[in-house]
């Protein structure tokens, strides 16, 4: 049998002059950036699953500013896409975790020591989506003062309105209201309000009149509830390979992850399946 010959079938083989596909993709630098600080095995698996996961970080951030600003523009049905495929991309993300997962105690125990201070904590990206959905603490900013590009982005987020301020006033405009200055709080998290929570109930109890309201509340809720998957996920990978220790970069660890599973990034939307 003669071997398949893609360039009598037209496929391009030569890339002298061309674009190729690994130029287009920049793997070059992507596919050497994996620098190993030690000789175990397993790091490599560390390495790749947290870049990667900054990858698809960098997507979410994409889709949630692409979002908001057409939210704000009031075109309710492109960012239903974007906020569609931010909830799968933590589905992506929580695939992730299992493949960690496949690490033990003992691998892990082999390079820790070399990751010095280093953290998921420090995460800029990560910090940016969180201000983004308005779990905002100006507290987190410090970690990157180091950096003052990386400070000044996410001081700049805090003084803007977030994704979630954006809805609220496509709520209060469909209700014909105004939400007190204190539902729109730049640098702190946002609290359950009960004037937002009336609204919202109206929302879902009349549907078929508000519907792209109801629509977008249900992303939101959909967007969440992928994100408290990967904060679950996360837990309990941490609590698989190092228990209770403390984190590498200086928090409590699972305590402090745990903490954070009691989050809620749009409080009213949940809050309200109990009065309905």
């Amino acid at each position: 049998m003669t071997a398949y010959d893609p360039e009598g079938d037209g496929a391009k083989m030569s890339f002298e002059k061309d674009m190729s596909y690994i130029d287009y993709l920049s793997l070059d630098p992507i596919l050497g950036a994996q620098n190993r600080q030690s000789e175990a095995h397993d790091e490599m698996l560390f390495i790749i699953q947290h870049q990667t996961s900054e990858l698809w970080m960098r997507l979410c951030l994409h889709e949630l500013s692409t979002a908001r600003h057409a939210l704000a523009g009031g075109a309710l049905q492109p960012s239903f896409k974007m906020l569609t495929r931010v909830a799968r991309i933590f589905e992506q993300l929580n695939s992730a975790w299992d493949v960690l997962r496949t690490m033990t105690p003992s691998e892990y125990t082999e390079f820790r020591k070399d990751l010095g201070s280093s953290s998921g904590f420090q995460s800029h990206q990560y910090r940016l989506i969180e201000f983004i959905l308005g779990n905002r603490n100006p507290a987190m900013l410090k970690v990157h003062e180091h950096r003052p590009e990386l400070h000044r982005m996410l001081t700049q987020e805090l003084g803007q309105k977030s994704l979630y301020h954006v809805v609220l006033d496509l709520l209060a405009s469909a209700m014909e209201t105004q939400f007190d200055a204190t539902v729109y709080q730049f640098d702190t998290p946002h609290q359950a309000n009960d004037d937002v929570m009336a609204a919202w109930v109206t929302v879902y109890e009349k549907p078929d009149q508000h519907w792209e309201l109801y629509e977008l509340a249900e992303k939101l809720v959909d967007l969440e509830d992928y994100f408290r998957r990967w904060r679950f996920n996360h837990v309990t990978t941490v609590e698989r390979i190092i228990g209770f220790k403390r984190g590498s970069g200086g928090t409590s660890g699972v305590k402090y992850l745990r903490r954070m599973l009691e989050v809620e990034l749009f409080p009213e939307l949940w809050n309200l399946r109990g009065i309905l």
